[in-house]
């Protein structure tokens, strides 16, 4: 399963540090645990480290994201079509014509119980853009992308 292939996300997020890696594992936990035959999808980019799940190979069968920032550090949880999905309680942040997501600072401030039920509608939402049956995968952990060159975090003064 999925789930326990890791090796390469961890070494992408080893400059993020303990913290960061930690709540970004267990957030992966969660997804995996609820769509355990969802394909998982990673992008290690220039200035953020991203990955989501999708029932394809393909980003825009994409329903939901992880994203760590190389110079903030903000994790995102998105949705990549969130624009789509409905969100009663105006949680989601963002206000383009796709993508929204929540800023994640803890595991206890993380809202399980309503973020399941936007996973629900993003998945069946994301089910219903693929067109051809035949793109359906199970399981997978696949590297999409590895920029060879990293945006290097400023030292700032403490």
């Amino acid at each position: 399963m999925s789930k326990e292939q890791n090796k390469e996300l961890l070494q992408y997020l080893e400059p993020y540090g303990t913290d960061i890696t930690n709540l970004v594992l267990w957030l992966r936990e969660f997804v995996w645990d609820l769509y355990p035959t969802a394909n998982e999808l990673i992008y290690d980019n220039y200035n953020t480290l991203a990955f989501g799940w999708s029932p394809t190979e393909k980003q825009g069968h994409t329903f939901c994201s992880i994203a760590v920032g190389r110079t903030s550090k903000n994790i995102h949880f998105g949705f990549y079509w969130g624009s789509e999905v409905p969100d009663p309680k105006k949680v989601l942040i963002g206000n383009g014509k796709q993508y929204r997501y929540l800023l994640v600072k803890s595991k206890t401030a993380f809202p399980k119980a309503y973020i399941k039920q936007l996973l629900k509608d993003a998945y069946t939402n994301s089910m219903a853009k693929v067109k051809d049956e035949k793109l359906l995968r199970q399981g997978l952990t696949i590297v999409k992308s590895v920029s060879p060159i990293k945006r290097e975090r400023k030292n700032k003064e403490e």
